[in-house]
């Protein structure tokens, strides 16, 4: 699985595979998402706003430090 940057204040790389999100932020933790769809995933890094499409995902998906 490939981790992409993505341009944010807070995160610094983004990731799919097998229905999990992984998000590296910009102090180098990685949480991952479960139960992400590859049409989210691809919304979420698609999002004008990341820090507003993580505050969504925070409520729907549940997450874990990896």
């Amino acid at each position: 699985m490939n981790l992409l940057p993505v341009s944010s204040s807070r995160m610094s790389r983004v990731g799919w595979q097998n229905d999990s999100m992984y998000i590296e932020f910009k102090n180098g933790k990685i949480y991952v998402y479960d139960n992400v769809s590859k049409c989210e995933y691809e919304s979420f890094v698609n999002s004008p706003s990341l820090g507003s499409a993580l505050h969504v995902f925070d409520k729907k998906h549940t997450y874990r430090p990896l």
